[in-house]
């Protein structure tokens, strides 16, 4: 089991303190989905990076399987299994796509291949290419989710994965989320996605930093779609993206 317990993070800016994330306690079990949703800037990357180690936290504690990793770095978390794809991947101008999905396989025994036909991308075309500006943002999502794929990590933290994709890859993008899932992993996916939301075990909703709602999907969609009604009832380009701002 991954636990945060009494999970806290403020920031100075200017002089001011910022409550990012407020008491968040939170269990996340073996076998199961998870879906962490709410407005933008709730406080859900903050909760998947603190996860990873990419931020500490002010206070409180992250637990996996018993052991206290609070203190740990990103490169001990990574080889303690746990994942994370970035919801803006990072460019490397002079690193093959090759390059770092074996960086990523030192901790699995996954093929580079395999993992670029995964989420449907020829190796023959892609393995030599470099990770730089000549790859559109869909393709770099998707070598990016394939790095992940690669790494083969028990906890699997998906930050917004079906940015920069357009629908037909989004649709591959879902199956791969739940396929790629297993009995003995968590997987957690950052995504206002209906599709998304509807695959998971569990919904998490966040806002202001807090938790305020949780919950089987059974009893957490229901109440989303509730209190998400467009008050246009109009058909627009953000329908289906629960919390998306409306534009009208």
């Amino acid at each position: 089991m991954l636990i945060l317990e009494n999970m806290n993070l403020v920031l100075e800016e200017e002089r001011k303190r910022i409550q990012i994330l407020d008491n968040i306690d939170l269990q996340f079990e073996w076998g199961k989905m998870y879906a962490l949703t709410g407005p933008n800037g709730s406080g859900k990357s903050s909760v998947a990076r603190v996860i990873m180690g990419i931020m500490k936290p002010t206070k409180g504690r992250v637990i996996l399987d018993g052991e206290d990793i609070t203190s740990l770095g990103i490169t001990e978390r990574a080889e303690k299994g746990i994942g994370y794809a970035f919801q803006h991947p990072a460019r490397f101008k002079g690193l093959r796509v090759v390059d770092l999905l074996e960086i990523a396989m030192k901790l699995s025994e996954k093929a580079e291949c395999q993992c670029l036909r995964q989420i449907g991308l020829c190796p023959d075309q892609y393995l030599e290419r470099e990770l730089d500006n000549s790859l559109s943002g869909g393709e770099i999502k998707r070598i990016e989710i394939a790095t992940l794929l690669a790494q083969d990590p028990k906890v699997r933290l998906f930050d917004e994965p079906e940015a920069g994709i357009d629908l037909w890859s989004f649709e591959q993008l879902v199956d791969i989320l739940g396929s790629s899932h297993t009995s003995d992993s968590i997987t957690i996916i950052i995504s206002h996605q209906e599709k998304i939301l509807e695959m998971v075990d569990e919904i998490i909703v966040m806002e202001g930093g807090k938790i305020t709602m949780k919950g089987s999907r059974e009893d957490i969609w229901p109440q989303i779609q509730e209190s998400a009604r467009c008050i246009c009832r109009q058909t627009c380009s953000k329908e289906g993206e629960i919390y998306a701002d409306c534009p009208r």
